[in-house]
């Protein structure tokens, strides 16, 4: 089997991702302290905005009412889950973690996160002692894990939030069956329940009808005398929209890393929420096309007059949408040109006129806080999900830290 130039990097990046006590490293590629990359960088890379970021979290903070339990799975919707929880940790608005993967949560422990981290899935058995040796918070949702827990953990009790199905149908107990493992857990003396939660479907009647299952089952549990510890529920789209939910926690994903939810327009008045990266090339070539010159793979663009095109080392393999060609447009110095052509795996291009205002190794930015056009939502628009547009992002992109 051969391996691309793509798929080796991107193996080589997920085989040597290091996580130390003062830094997150991915790979070579997250610089500490460095303002910008090599100046003659041409490939993409993703700059990470820690002062957007902290704003961000007062922003959910006074919305919600609550402390934020911060979502970073999915690679921290795309900024590195470890440099997001590294950002955060002294954050006072900040009480914790969640995440959906194992080895991630220990990642984050051994990388020197010391608040609360959820992991909010199915812990296996084989990975649990070592779960439990570094305090992580697990789930349990399950007959049977109780006694898994039991069998795989030894010394203190250790901490678990409780998931609760209120009728997502994804993961938790069903709520019509809950009382019983609830009352196991409490009853188990290698457990301690500090907390309780569950997720919304987002559909806005039948969300109203999960709170009210939610809340049903933690009246019958205080009647039955079970601690259900800190009640959380409330996702990004809820932190906007059941601003009323209340209990002890919010627990919000993608708006902390500035995108809305659901519906911008009605979300923004609600709290002015920052792009919280860049995703940034430099150019690596211009031409003059003439009329009947094509451009990317099946001819979509045929210049109809002498036109400039410029070609950047970003595409879909990097998680830069296919569907760009339908109306995003790309920041290049203080202009900006819409996507033109088929989106290739590596390579997109972007139309320029018919002027040559473009020269390689100029400066592009393909989404970010700089104008309104490159917000994530806004590009969203025409090409998806806001949620597809962030976690697609390669995790093999260099991350730079930086501070505007």
């Amino acid at each position: 089997m051969t391996l691309s130039r793509r798929d080796f990097l991107a193996a080589t990046a997920a085989g040597t991702m290091l996580a130390t006590g003062k830094a997150s490293v991915l790979s070579a590629a997250v610089v500490e302290g460095s303002q910008a990359p090599p100046p003659d960088r041409f490939d993409p890379w993703i700059e990470v905005l820690p002062a957007a970021l902290a704003h961000n979290v007062r922003e959910l903070r006074r919305l919600g009412g609550r402390p934020v339990l911060a979502v970073v799975k999915n690679h921290g919707y795309g900024l590195d889950y470890r440099i997001v929880a590294r950002l955060l940790e002294p954050n006072a608005d900040v009480a914790g973690f969640a995440l959906v993967r194992a080895d991630e949560a220990i990642a984050l422990r051994e990388g020197g996160v010391h608040k609360p981290i959820l992991l909010m899935a199915r812990a296996p058995e084989s990975a649990m002692r070592d779960l439990a040796a570094r305090g992580i918070t697990l789930s349990v949702y399950a007959d049977d894990d109780p006694g898994r827990m039991g069998r795989a953990v030894t010394g203190a009790p250790i901490a678990v939030h409780a998931y609760v199905d209120t009728g997502m149908s994804r993961m938790g107990i069903a709520y019509h069956r809950a009382l019983p493992l609830l009352r196991d857990v409490t009853g188990a003396p290698h457990l301690r329940l500090t907390g309780t939660f569950m997720t919304f479907t987002e559909e806005a009647d039948f969300d109203r009808e999960q709170l009210a299952r939610f809340q049903a089952l933690a009246r019958e549990a205080a009647a039955a005398g079970v601690s259900l510890g800190q009640l959380h529920a409330a996702s990004s789209h809820s932190v906007f929209h059941h601003r009323d939910v209340g209990f002890d926690l919010v627990r919000p994903g993608m708006a902390l890393y500035g995108g809305y939810p659901g519906d911008a327009a009605v979300e923004r008045p609600l709290a002015a929420l920052r792009t919280t990266f860049r995703l940034r090339a430099r150019v690596v070539r211009t031409d003059r096309l003439r009329p009947g010159d094509s451009v990317s793979y099946g001819r979509r663009y045929v210049a109809s007059a002498p036109t400039w095109v410029a070609t950047l080392p970003v595409g879909h393999g990097d998680g830069y949408p296919r569907d760009a060609v339908k109306g995003a447009r790309v920041l290049i110095g203080d202009r900006l040109y819409p996507v033109i052509g088929a989106v290739s795996a590596s390579h997109l291009i972007v139309e320029v006129g018919s002027e040559e205002r473009v020269r390689i190794g100029d400066l592009a930015t393909l989404l970010g806080p700089d104008r309104p056009e490159i917000h994530p939502n806004a590009v969203a628009e025409t090409t998806g999900s806001v949620y597809d547009l962030l976690m697609h992002l390669n995790p093999s992109l260099p991350r730079f830290t930086v501070t505007s």
